[in-house]
């Protein structure tokens, strides 16, 4: 018989399928292949191809990461946002920041096998991008996220990840805040706080657990292999990250698309993060987190027509199949985490 969970973070139904749910290992991803023709522009020695860089980490007279607009922007710093309202019709001028984040120099690694150091490096860089785009007065809220294979809407297969700034606050992000501060109102208590206690109480959906965070399977995830990763301590902005919380953020995540590498055998994914602005440090109701979806299904009519998502996946099951994934971390790795 299916279950219907309740996804309190998103207020979604999800429907559990046991009687068309897959083992774990029979979602392993079939190979996608990216078609890029000529150069790779975030390619060292290519920088002339892509727009005017914004800023770079250097490194042995080359550089670490890269920081650029994207050349065919969501939205664009330049233009007016002034908004029209003629009766029904409402819009507001596409102004924000689009920028990409250039991972690494090197074209074949992925994001799963940086050394922990560069990891490091890209969160910092996550972090600095993230401050400065609510720097603009003209910016209601800040998305960073990565897209990795075909099927997550990236078309160059080089390692990068990108900031979106947009000038007004998406239905979406409104709604996760509106359900945490209904939460909070009627409790008293931050609901992502709250789901990581009842988390660790339950231990079934843990995938992994370091000093500062908690990557774990919702007990209503949206789609199979539906991964978060929350800060133990309640913090309702990135941008109030600490250089220790950054340094086993690397970590955590590390491991995590370690193991979704090696468990899946290289899925297409993205991850996004999840924050609330810089000035609501004081927001007792919303902690920020990472979201990470493998696409290894598409989405069906069910949840088109109805908003009920079908899960073909127990999250129970998930949760086990990952923390048996066994993964290898260099010494290198360990050591700067000791330090």
């Amino acid at each position: 018989m299916t279950e219907l969970r309740l996804n309190l973070i998103t207020n979604t139904w999800v429907v559990i399928a046991p009687e068309k749910a897959k083992r774990p290992e029979e979602f392993r991803n079939l190979k996608h292949h990216l078609n890029n023709h000529g150069p790779c522009p975030f390619c060292p020695g290519n920088e002339h191809i892509t727009p005017a860089e914004i800023m770079r980490l250097p490194s042995n007279g080359g550089w670490k990461i890269r920081v650029i607009p994207n050349k065919f922007p969501v939205v664009s710093p330049e233009g007016e946002i002034a908004r029209v309202n003629d009766g029904l019709k409402h819009s507001v001028g596409g102004v924000g920041r689009h920028e990409v984040i250039i991972e690494t120099p090197h074209h074949d690694i992925l994001t799963a096998f940086l050394k922990l150091a560069e990891l490091t490096d890209i969160l910092n860089v996550y972090q600095e991008r993230f401050i400065d785009a609510y720097r603009d007065k003209t910016v209601e809220h800040v998305i960073i996220f990565k897209n990795h294979g075909p099927a997550s809407g990236t078309t160059i297969q080089h390692s990068h990840s990108q900031l979106i700034a947009f000038p007004v606050k998406p239905f979406q992000v409104r709604m996760r805040i509106e359900e945490a501060l209904r939460y909070f109102d009627n409790t008293g208590e931050c609901l992502m706080c709250a789901i990581i206690r009842d988390e660790k109480k339950d231990r079934e959906r843990i995938i992994l657990e370091t000093e500062h965070f908690i990557t774990f399977v919702p007990y209503a995830a949206l789609s199979p292999f539906h991964m978060w990763i929350f800060p133990k301590r309640h913090s309702p902005s990135f941008g109030a990250i600490t250089d220790e919380e950054i340094k086993d953020l690397a970590m955590n995540l590390k491991i995590t698309l370690l193991k979704l590498h090696k468990g899946l055998e290289n899925p297409d994914f993205n991850y996004v993060l999840r924050s609330e602005r810089p000035n609501g440090l004081l927001f007792n109701h919303f902690h920020w987190y990472i979201s990470i979806v493998p696409r290894i299904i598409q989405t069906s009519g069910v949840e088109l027509g109805s908003g009920i998502y079908v899960n073909h996946s127990i999250p129970e099951e998930v949760a086990e199949f990952m923390r048996s994934a066994k993964v290898d971390i260099l010494k290198s790795d360990l050591a700067m985490q000791e330090v």
